[in-house]
């Protein structure tokens, strides 16, 4: 382990620790991964990364667990997605085999950087995939890299399972119907920052988007998939084209399924949610964050306590979080251990 880092008092920020993978694609074909050392990437000025927003990336975990084993939280999904997201804008995504082994690589090549078990913490992975080729008219590149990096990280809010209040954004929107929202470009999160800029000078915490269109629907939040639970224990999540499938999200879908809620992917209505008990947001980096208010314009709705996550919210977050770190049986197969 780390003896420089205080594990339990880590926040969610960058840390570099002096290495990353990288593999390239060129002439139709990827290289194999390997380790590199630095922080620094050279690229094209032309790249089409820089001038047509070929960007796009992941997030996913790696813990330390109960028996003293690294482990990486459903990989192949993330995989997955970013092969989804690739196709969308035009680019070459890796195999998931690559995906999985930079995973490996990178986990094997920063293990005084696991956070130890019982801290709280965990090692965020963040892959990224760019287009490189130096191309001025507007056209797909033929060359692209993908790198992937990682830090020891604490929780995204700093009083983790800790309800925030939230703004939802009357006056931008964070998707088209039809465009891209239903993937991790990294323009989606450039579109976000102005409103969520404006909502902390508020004092909000956190933006929930609605439709691009009507503004009647609920899409999600900056970073975070919506879900609401209703008073006869529903599990509440919009079915939208403009939002992204979190992992996170269908994970707890299946556990919420578990635990006796009845599950509802549908869309979700602005005017219904004041029959909601409680609301969070759902993500990799927060896993969850429960929502004490969202206000819109001069209404203001809350959900359960300012001080405390509601039961169900508890609940599927300690459920998550025990197969995570290997407190419980890892029923759904969703452990992809990196230990050799």
């Amino acid at each position: 382990m780390n003896a420089q880092i205080d594990w339990k008092n880590l926040g969610f920020e960058y840390l570099d620790t002096g290495n990353h993978v990288r593999a390239d694609f060129s002439t139709g074909k990827w290289s194999e991964p390997r380790v590199c050392s630095g922080n620094q990437l050279s690229i094209h000025v032309a790249a089409t990364c820089l001038h047509y927003g070929q960007a796009c990336f992941e997030g996913l975990k790696v813990f330390r667990r109960a028996d003293g084993t690294t482990a990486c939280f459903r990989p192949q999904a993330n995989a997955e997605r970013l092969a989804s997201s690739a196709r969308r804008l035009c680019m070459v995504a890796p195999p998931a085999d690559v995906f999985v082994d930079c995973v490996a690589k990178l986990v094997q090549a920063n293990q005084s950087y696991v956070p130890p078990f019982g801290a709280g913490a965990s090692f965020y992975v963040r892959p990224l995939l760019i287009g490189t080729s130096a191309i001025i008219g507007v056209h797909e590149s033929d060359d692209y890299v993908f790198i992937m990096l990682g830090m020891p990280v604490g929780p995204y809010y700093k009083n983790g399972l800790f309800p925030v209040k939230g703004l939802v954004q009357e006056h931008y929107d964070r998707a088209a119907p039809n465009g891209v929202g239903h993937v991790k470009a990294g323009g989606n999160y450039a579109a976000a920052l102005i409103g969520d800029r404006e909502a902390r000078a508020r004092g909000f915490d956190i933006s929930l988007y609605l439709d691009s269109a009507t503004h009647t629907f609920v899409d999600e939040f900056t970073t975070s998939n919506f879900i609401g639970i209703t008073r006869d224990r529903r599990y509440v999540t919009p079915d939208s084209t403009s939002v992204l499938p979190s992992v996170t999200n269908d994970s707890l879908q299946r556990i919420a399924a578990d635990l006796g809620l009845i599950v509802e992917r549908r869309p979700v209505r602005w005017d219904e949610l004041h029959t909601f008990s409680e609301v969070g947001a759902c993500g990799t980096a927060a896993v969850i964050t429960p929502v004490y208010s969202l206000t819109r314009g001069k209404e203001t709705l809350t959900f359960g306590k300012e001080d405390a996550a509601g039961p169900v919210l508890t609940d599927l977050y300690e459920e998550i979080q025990a197969i995570q770190y290997g407190k419980k049986e890892d029923r759904y197969g969703w452990i992809h251990r990196l230990d050799k």
